[in-house]
Formats: C-alpha cells, sequence, structure tokens
C-alpha cells in the first residue's frame, strides 16, 4: 500500500522517516502532483474549478492543458477576470497532505532534502528522523509585485544577525535567510502583476524557471527548487507601467488569456454568487429577473463606452457592487416608509452610480463629461438596450398605423407631467403610475408579468424606455426623475426642473 492510498489520520500518525518509507511513499514534483490529480479529476468527471463561469470552453481548458503539460503559468487578461481567483484555486488539485522533515524552512522531502539542515538531519538521526505533514492550504504563496519588491524579498540575503547569533562567518550558508519562492519550496507560487516588477528583480527569476535554482550573495549553492509558478498581469501595465523582460516572458511556457463574461446570463450568474447578499434584505427586497439583467447590461455598455478607457477594461467588481447597492437602495426606502418589504424599482438603478463611479476608468471625453454623468448614461443606455427585449421598437412603431405608445405619449403632450421620487411609499409608486393614461393597458398588452408588482415594474420600465427613445421627456430631480412632455422638457434649462412659477409674480417656488 502507497501512502497516498492511507487516509489523513493514518497519515497524519507517520513521524518517522522509517515508517514513511514502510508506507510505500515514494517522492515525485509538485508539477507531477499536480498532473496526476488533475488526470484523476477529469476521469472521475469532477469539476476542476467551480464557480469559475464563462471559462468552461476557453480559460479552464487552457489551464488543464497547461497542467498536463507540467508548464508554468501566466494569467493575461484585464481586471476582475478571475486571474487570482483561479491560481488560488489550483490548490484544489494538490495531495491534501505532504511529508517534510520537521522545523526545515524549505519543508524538505524526506528523501530528496535541500537544506543543510535537512541534510544534518538525516546523518544525524536516519531513518528515526521526524517529519511533519503540511497541508496542501500551507503550499500556496501569493505576492503582489510592487516596486519596493526586492531580490532579498524573493530570493533570499545573508542575515547578519543569525551570523552574530550562531557565531557562523558570512561564508557558511547557514547565515543565509531565504526569501519567499524557496520557502514555496513543493508549492504553488503566484506573483500577481508581474509587469509591475522592476526590469533587475525579473531577472533574478531567470535561473528559477529555467535551471531549477537559485543563487544568493555569491554563495556557490544550488537549490533545485520544485515550485508551480502562475503569474498574472494586465495587458494594460506592458504600455502604462512596466512590461515582462522578454527573456522571462520566454520562459514561461504558458500564456492564458482570459476574458470578461460573454453573455447576460453568464454575469449574472457570477453575480449572484459573489454579491454579499445580507439575510435581512433578502426578507425585505424582492428582485426581478430584468432588475438583474440590467445591473448586468450596465457592465456590457461600459466596456463598449467612448466614455470608458478599453484598454483597463470594467471589472466584474463593477456588477457585483452595483447589485449590493442596487439592494440596499431598496431596502433603504423601506426603512424609511416603514414597510416590511417592497419590490425593487427602476428608480433604484440611479441608486447605483456610486458603485459604477469608482470601478471606470475614463477616457478625456468622459473626464470632460464627469464620472457622475457617465454613470447615469450607461444606466440610460443599459435600459435602452433591454427595452427592446420586451416591447416594440420605438423607431418603426412612429411608422406603423397602429402606433402602441400613442395614448401614453398623447397624456404627456396634453402638458401632464409625474414626478417620480426615489422614497415614495409602495402606495403612492402605483398611484402616480396608474394617473398616466394608457400606460397600464399598454403594459398588459405587450409585456408579460406575474405579479402587481412585477407589473408596476414594467410600467416604470417603459416610461424610462420611452424617455431613452425620446418618444417622452425626462428630468433629474434632486430625489428622483420627473416624466413630461419631450418638447417641454427640450425647453427646460438646467435646474428649471426643481420649480414651480406662479403666474402672479416672478419669486421661483420649489415643488
Amino acid at each position: 500500500m502507497t501512502y497516498s492510498k492511507l487516509s489523513s489520520s493514518e497519515l497524519l500518525n507517520i513521524q518517522t522517516l522509517g515508517e514513511l518509507k514502510k508506507a510505500g511513499y515514494e517522492s515525485r514534483s509538485i508539477k507531477q502532483e499536480l498532473r496526476d490529480n488533475l488526470i484523476a479529476r477529469i476521469k472521475n468527471k469532477e469539476s476542476i474549478f467551480p464557480g469559475i463561469w464563462g471559462y468552461e470552453d476557453t480559460v479552464i481548458p487552457d489551464v488543464e492543458r497547461a497542467v498536463l503539460s507540467m508548464h508554468n503559468i501566466n494569467f493575461l487578461g484585464l481586471r476582475g477576470q478571475a486571474k487570482t481567483r483561479i491560481a488560488r484555486m489550483m490548490v484544489g488539485l494538490l495531495d491534501e497532505y505532504i511529508p517534510y522533515i520537521s522545523d526545515s524552512e524549505l519543508h524538505d522531502d524526506p528523501l530528496a532534502p535541500l537544506s543543510r539542515f535537512s541534510k544534518d538531519q538525516l546523518a544525524e538521526h536516519g531513518d528515526h528522523t521526524k517529519i511533519s505533514w503540511l497541508h496542501r492550504d500551507e503550499r500556496y504563496t501569493e505576492k503582489l509585485a510592487t516596486p519596493d519588491v526586492s531580490v532579498a524579498d524573493l530570493i533570499g540575503d545573508v542575515d547578519p544577525i543569525k551570523a552574530a547569533t550562531l557565531k557562523l562567518p558570512y561564508s557558511d550558508e547557514r547565515v543565509i535567510h531565504f526569501g519567499l519562492i524557496p520557502r514555496s519550496h513543493r508549492g504553488i507560487f503566484v506573483i500577481n502583476e508581474l509587469p509591475d516588477l522592476q526590469a533587475r528583480i525579473q531577472v533574478a527569476l531567470f535561473n528559477i524557471l529555467q535551471e531549477g535554482d537559485i543563487q544568493i550573495r555569491g554563495f556557490k549553492l544550488r537549490l533545485p527548487l520544485d515550485i508551480q509558478f502562475v503569474f498574472t498581469a494586465n495587458p494594460e501595465d506592458y504600455t502604462n507601467r512596466g512590461s515582462i523582460v522578454t527573456p522571462l516572458k520566454d520562459r514561461i511556457e504558458s500564456q492564458i488569456v482570459t476574458h470578461y463574461p460573454k453573455t447576460i446570463e453568464t454575469g449574472k450568474r457570477i453575480t449572484e454568487q459573489e454579491a454579499h447578499v445580507k439575510p435581512e434584505q433578502k426578507g425585505l427586497v424582492k428582485v426581478n429577473e430584468l432588475a438583474k439583467t440590467l445591473i448586468e447590461q450596465i457592465a456590457f455598455e461600459a466596456r463598449e463606452s467612448e466614455y470608458v478607457d478599453s484598454k483597463s477594461g470594467v471589472s466584474a467588481r463593477l456588477t457585483i457592487s452595483a447589485y449590493e447597492s442596487l439592494l440596499s437602495t431598496a431596502e433603504r426606502r423601506a426603512l424609511i416608509n416603514g414597510e416590511e418589504s417592497t419590490y425593487v424599482r427602476i428608480s433604484d438603478l440611479y441608486g447605483v452610480v456610486s458603485s459604477i463611479c469608482g470601478k471606470v476608468e475614463l477616457v478625456y471625453e468622459g473626464e470632460v463629461e464627469g464620472p457622475v454623468i457617465v454613470a447615469q448614461n450607461l444606466i440610460g443606455k443599459a435600459i435602452r438596450t433591454q427595452f427592446l427585449n420586451f416591447f416594440p421598437d420605438p423607431e418603426k412603431s412612429k411608422k406603423s398605423k397602429i402606433n402602441p405608445y400613442a395614448k401614453v405619449i398623447e397624456w404627456f403632450g396634453a402638458g401632464n407631467e409625474m414626478e417620480m421620487p426615489g422614497d415614495m411609499t409602495d402606495r403612492e409608486y402605483m398611484a402616480r403610475l396608474k394617473t398616466i393614461d394608457g400606460l397600464d393597458d399598454f403594459v398588459d398588452m405587450l409585456s408579460a408579468y406575474s405579479s402587481a408588482e412585477e407589473k408596476l415594474f414594467m410600467m416604470e420600465f417603459a416610461l424610462h424606455g420611452m424617455a431613452e427613445f425620446s418618444l417622452i421627456g425626462k428630468q433629474p430631480l434632486d430625489l428622483g426623475m420627473k416624466f413630461q412632455d419631450l418638447v417641454s422638457s427640450m425647453f427646460s434649462g438646467p435646474g428649471d426642473e426643481d420649480y414651480d412659477f406662479d403666474e402672479d409674480d416672478d419669486d421661483r417656488k420649489p415643488f
């Protein structure tokens, strides 16, 4: 029986090298370990990277090919594309426990020790050498590349304090303090944002990747480290902040390009999985699928917007934060109004502006407009795009003999206006929507809904969609939105929507 076939409790009972040999232990490299365990998972039809959506036919097969080839990996992609998450999940392909010589800094393999300490232990104790067990979670090391990272941090350096304490000369290798990489021996080592690492530091990785050894301060020391390297990089970094030096890039055998979700449905699965929905919100706020779709559509619009820097990308964190803000906007309204439950509204989308502003990098034109205006425009474009999936194309309806939008347009054309404050009670919300002639019948005729609450949502959605297609006018208020005739809104100057004019005097009176 080999040690790998023993249970965890049986493994942990093995405490000496002699017992380990009797259990049938055989050394293997970490890359061989990853390969063997991946093969077993594939044969058993097990999920390799659970919770990673949208990469089933692209990135994940590339990762599997790289692991089977025993390659070091560089994940190349824009922000928020799960690069680091996939790297962390590779830990799941490791054995649950591996043995190492007790107290060794490098977690030395009992049958293939590297450090002076471990070799001395074996020479002194032989088969009675004490061993310990290292869990897979302790075999993962991650370092963010920053300008202050030094060769000593990654590789190691001579430790004068250790030399003084042990009364050893600097020529003795026992005075070496090993850096992060040697300490990751027999593990996975990840460097995030590799291009941000200074070129001279990247050069220090050459030998490790090609020959598998390190040199420290001129010591004639060869440590054939056993490490699975994983790097992450953003294409933007190649031009804006730094680059991966060509010889280093050449030594990384597999470069895997990541991407954003290609469909709304994939984006929704990611957002629902990652968003932190508080327990009390689950009972208080009801959300329909269209609201979730609109949140994802905002990200899709941002990635195509001329105001947003496409080289920086739009992280999946935008939709996660936006969805959380959407729920909190509805929750806040319910708390203000003392309501035990509420249904999400289209107007709640404008409560996620703050979540959008910090998640997009604007080009010059976007900076001129301002982040808030850009965020509001993205919401409007998302509504416009999804509107056509539920209602007739307004442009085609204008040419039709029977225009389904006509009655609502006529109501506003008669001089009627409708203010929709964001913090209205549910009762007031329903009353105002049903006041608009033709809107109720329009939604009944053209939209499917499953409840009275969803019908009200669709009625408000219809209003916002019609405004986006310039069938009616829309003016922002401090606390909501005002809908009116298109011509009236065109003649309303900035701020005019916040005042009412009295015909008998010139003073402006707030609503």
